[in-house]
């Protein structure tokens, strides 16, 4: 957990809302010099702040609507620090809970030293990585429905189909499997989506590679070196990092990533482990893929992963595995390196 610690002469908090915000703005000395309720909107929120113009930091909790304010404020040269939302317990854990009182606690966490910093993802790649991600849940949506195609069989004691409904012609074979018009047409608006879905979703993908090549050509190609790792886990890997300096050490981008687990400790006793789930979710998904793939007819490394299972179960080789290739792609990145097999698997 960072804190944001720079002194200011001001401090403003915004709690964020869709149609609405409430202002507040602090002196170095703790007095409210402003507290306000205004739309959501550019020119209220600058009419505030400007004049403060180079003398106040900025900061608002991280929710879905923080990208115009963060931008706003980029354009105008006003400090801004986002504030990771499950870190900001001050605010969510008060007895009394509202719009102004929120709004304050904020620029005091900020006066204070206390305020927990996210990452303000930079813009240019920002919505790029919104588009993966939903994209990311379109296919979990169109797999959902291909499950449900299955199991229709399986409810009508039918046999398996045993086939891949990723594919055009395997979708087309089961168009008239059922007599009854009611139970086919039920399967049949499930391959009408998957069939749209693949198509919408080939454009996409080829539109993201292309934007990717744009903003990191170079990141793109070296992932692509890795054995496992195709297209979308390269593309996820990019935009889900950003820029890799961010991160200090590995051992920082290990955590983000969610491949490490942190002990929970009190009183010299180990209480097992706490904040598995804080992190990047897509990052550890991406990773667990890659170590999965980078299995596929690799003899050497189906032979380092037995070495693994001589002293852990399947599970955590695997989740061993995921580390050390999240810890080589942090390294790769940073030294613009290309993946080297030997090196990856003699330590």
């Amino acid at each position: 957990m960072r804190f944001y610690t720079q002194q200011h002469p001001y401090y403003c908090g915004i709690d964020l809302h869709a149609r609405v915000l409430y202002v507040c703005i602090i002196n170095d000395k703790g007095e409210k010099v402003l507290h306000q309720k205004i739309p959501a909107e550019k020119d209220a929120l600058l009419e505030l702040i400007t004049p403060y113009q180079d003398q106040v930091v900025i900061g608002a909790e991280c929710m879905h609507c923080w990208y115009w304010v963060s931008d706003l404020c980029l354009d105008y040269a006003f400090e801004f620090v986002l504030g990771h939302a499950l870190y900001m317990k001050a605010i969510h854990g008060g007895k009394t809970k509202n719009d102004r009182i929120d709004s304050y606690k904020i620029a005091m966490l900020l006066k204070g030293g206390n305020f927990p910093i996210a990452y303000v993802y930079p813009r240019q790649m920002r919505a790029t990585r919104d588009l993966l991600r939903r994209r990311t849940h379109i296919v979990r949506h169109g797999a959902d429905l291909k499950a449900h195609v299955t199991n229709t069989f399986s409810q009508y004691n039918l046999p398996a189909h045993n086939l891949n409904l990723r594919y055009p012609f395997a979708r087309k074979e089961l168009r008239n499997c059922f007599a009854d018009p009611s139970v086919q047409r039920n399967v049949d608006i499930d391959l009408n989506i998957v069939d749209f879905y693949t198509r919408e979703l080939s454009k996409v993908e080829w539109f993201i590679e292309k934007h990717a090549k744009y903003h990191s050509a170079q990141d793109y190609s070296l992932l692509r070196t890795i054995p496992g790792i195709g297209r979308i886990l390269a593309l996820t890997i990019i935009y889900e990092i950003g820029d890799i300096k961010r991160f200090s050490s590995v051992q920082k981008f290990a955590s983000y990533s969610q491949l490490v687990k942190c002990k929970a400790e009190s009183a010299g006793k180990i209480y097992g482990t706490s904040g598995n789930k804080i992190g990047n979710a897509h990052l550890k998904w991406a990773f667990s893929e890659a170590a999965v793939l980078y299995l596929r007819g690799n003899e050497e490394a189906k032979r380092y992963l037995q070495r693994l299972l001589k002293r852990m179960s399947k599970a955590k080789a695997l989740s061993a595995l995921a580390h050390k290739l999240g810890r080589c792609v942090y390294f790769m990145l940073r030294n613009k390196t290309v993946f080297d097999p030997e090196r990856f698997l003699s330590s």
